[in-house]
Parts: structure tokens; sequence; C-alpha cells
């Protein structure tokens, strides 16, 4: 078995590509790692909900909305993915995503008093989230194995129906982030050593909203979500318990670490077309700036001699993304609705930069669902599939000093159903 010994210049290069996202890694969205998929009837319809925004769940998608809410309504759900990604090597191997099975929930509550302008509305969601894992002899063992984030905002809002037809609405975002990510450190194709950061913090953030019904027929929305920095700090381990003399053996070490991380603005332009009061169509286009996110460093508090730096760089040069949504709901007079709709997201992640952790791919994505609404009760449901945009190939991604890239072809599929609940009291 050859090994060689590594310089600092090549472990920094190597680390680029390992700590790629410094822990913020990872969702089952193509855009980057967002987490659109809040209320299952705005699911149903492709997410196409800003113009329309007639539930509590407005509080994320326009939360102006909830100024069409008078007294007290609830609406809680959950949001569960199959996300069987799959990648093959330029060898030829293929290997599956071990993490297959995750969950995100959220919670709304709005409360509007009898004859006021003023609409107050609290929400608990995760707008980014999840995570992928690969096995060991993945090929990329050196580059990163194993991620998971955890993002959950804690939204309250206000709404003010300024005119009949014309409202406006806004509040602050108190967000926690929890990241970790996992790779080996020099090895490529044994477990002999291990590198993982681990951390977590809080930003304050803000989004706003309008909604105007230009016409009986026509309605328009905007909404937007201020961008966010979270200061994960934590900590970084490593070993190494194989010593072959190039590159010695040393024992677990544990390493007061912190990395700043950026989470990007995000703008939403919908329109809504109601030809009757039994139909409702709506586009939506969805912007999302990353790029800010650049490059991220995680900074411990001391190194370890040449294999690892005390700073530890990453490249990322994320671009800019957009959602584009389409859907339509049949109404029925037994309060039962019909919907569905369909998604066509960009990536934002370069080749030269591309990191395994993160499904990110130009993907579409068609949704169905159905709901009742009762006099106090409702409960929607939905289904959503996504695929890719043809197989991404990526070919020229940073590779580290054993010569691991993330070079290969990805196949991205995924299943989810969302389950919502509500009432009004």
């Amino acid at each position: 078995m050859k090994h060689r010994r590594e310089t600092k210049s090549q472990i920094n290069w190597r680390l680029l590509t390992i700590i790629a996202l410094a822990g913020s890694v990872t969702s089952v969205s193509a855009d980057g790692f967002r987490l659109p998929d809040q209320d299952a009837f705005a699911t149903a319809r492709g997410e196409a909900f800003a113009a329309t925004a007639d539930n509590a769940s407005a509080i994320y998608y326009n939360p102006a909305g909830i100024s069409q809410l008078k007294g007290g309504n609830f609406r809680g759900g959950i949001y569960g993915i199959y996300l069987p990604v799959t990648y093959k090597s330029p060898s030829g191997r293929t290997f599956d995503n071990d993490k297959t099975l995750q969950a995100a929930p959220q919670l709304f509550m709005t409360y509007g008093p009898e004859g006021s302008p003023l609409t107050y509305g609290l929400g608990l969601y995760a707008p980014y989230g999840l995570g992928l894992k690969w096995p060991e002899d993945s090929g990329f063992r050196t580059v990163g194995i194993e991620s998971q984030l955890t993002y959950l905002c804690f939204n309250p809002v206000v709404a003010w129906q300024v005119l009949p037809n014309l409202s406006i609405g806004g509040g602050i975002t108190i967000n926690y982030a929890a990241g970790e990510t996992r790779a080996g450190l020099v090895w490529p194709d044994q477990p002999n050593d291990r590198f993982r950061f681990k951390g977590d913090g809080w930003d304050v953030g803000y989004n706003l909203g309008v909604l105007w019904r230009a016409h009986e027929k026509v309605s328009f929305g905007v909404s937007f979500r201020s961008s966010t920095k979270v200061n994960l700090k934590g900590h970084t381990e490593y070993y190494n318990n194989a010593d072959f003399g190039l590159v010695p053996a040393f024992p677990n070490q544990r390493v007061s670490a912190e990395a700043e991380v950026p989470f990007p603005l995000n703008a939403v332009f919908g329109i809504s077309y109601r030809p009757t009061p039994k139909w409702n169509f709506e586009f939506n286009a969805d912007y999302t700036d990353w790029s800010p996110l650049d490059t991220v460093t995680i900074k411990q508090e001391t190194g370890f001699g040449s294999l690892l730096p005390k700073d530890i760089p990453a490249t990322l040069d994320w671009q800019p993304a957009w959602y584009y949504k389409f859907g339509g709901t049949r109404y029925f007079d037994n309060g039962w609705q019909v919907s569905a709709g369909y998604i066509y997201s960009e990536n934002a992640m370069p080749d030269s930069h591309f990191t395994a952790l993160i499904d990110d791919a130009a993907r579409h994505w068609l949704s169905i669902g159905t709901g009742r609404k009762g006099r106090r009760f409702d409960f929607d449901i939905a289904y959503q599939f996504g695929f890719g945009d043809g197989t991404r190939t990526v070919s020229g991604s940073a590779p580290s000093a054993t010569g691991q890239t993330a070079d290969g072809r990805y196949e991205y599929i995924s299943h989810a159903v969302l389950v919502t609940v509500g009432f009004r009291f």
C-alpha cells in the first residue's frame, strides 16, 4: 500500500472540499439547501402561493396574506421525504445515499381581532435543512461523506390591511442553526481516521410581504426574506489510528472552533388569476441570492501542526438561482378542493466547487394534493415527486491531497408527502 507525506498546502487544498459549507450543508432542494415546502396546500399547488396566501402558513409564504384571516387560526403539519440519491464514480462504481428518510415540522398561528385592520401571526418552521450520508468506500471519503443541518425559524409577524384590496405585512425571524459535517482525514480507502466539525448559533433577520387584489379575478403578491449570517460555534474532532510511519497516528483531538455561514436572501413575485370562484391559477418567480456563499472559514482555537492549520477556508463560489412555480386549485361546493403544480428549479453550485454533500442540480417537481375546509377544522395532504434535469455530470471539481474528487454522475429523485391540519377558534 502506497502512502505519501502531505504538506500543509496540500492539506489546505483538500480541506477546501472537505468543509464545503462548514456544517451548513444539504437538503432536498435543487436550489442549494432550501426547504420551500411549508404547507400541504401550497405544496400541492407547486408552492405557487404568494399571491393567494389565504391560510396561516402565509406567515412563511407572504406575511401580508394573514390579513385575510379573522379570529384565531392554527395550522401545523409535517414534511416527510424519501431521497434515494445515486452516485456513479468515474470508474463505474455506484453508491446510494444512506440517509434516505427525513422530516421537518411546521407550526403557524394567527389572530385577527374583529373590526381591526391588524392581524398578528407566529410561525415556527425549518426553511433550510436535512442531510446526506455516503458509504465509507464511496470514492470521496476524504472529500466528505456525511452532513446534517438543522435550521429553525421563530417568526412573529403583523399584517396591516391598508385598503380593502391592499395589505402589507412583516416581522422578524429569530433563527437557530446547528450544522455538522464529517470526512476522512488522510486515508482515502480505509476508516483509520476522521475529521468532524459540529457547531450551532443564532441570528436575527426579517421578512416582508405585500398582497394586492388589483381586480376581483387578479391578485399580486410579493414576499421578501432577508439574508442572515449564523456563527456556528462548536468544535472540531479528528484522529488517526493508523501509523504507517509517513503519517503518524495520533489520538482523538477536540478543539474549539467556529464558522460564520451566510444564508441567502429570497424574493418571490406572484400573480394569481381566478376566472371563477371555483378556480385559482397562480405563477410565482422565486429568486434566491446564494452569491454571499463565497468562502467559509472554520477558525480553530489551535491547529495540529502541518496536518490541520488553525484556519480552514472553503471556497464555494455559489450562484443565484430561480424557482419557476405554476399551480392551480379546483374548489368544490362541499368544502373539498384538488390542486396540482409544477416547479422548475435551477442549481446553485458550480462544478469547480461541487460537493456531494448537497443534492444540487437543476430539477423538475410535480405535485398533487387534496383537502377539505370545514367550519372549524381543515386538513390537506400533498404528494411531490422531484427528478433531475437529466443526470448531473460533474467534472473538474477540486481534488483532495489523496486525489479524490466529487467528479462523477449524480441521479436525483425524491418522493415527499406533506400532511397539514388546521382549526379556527
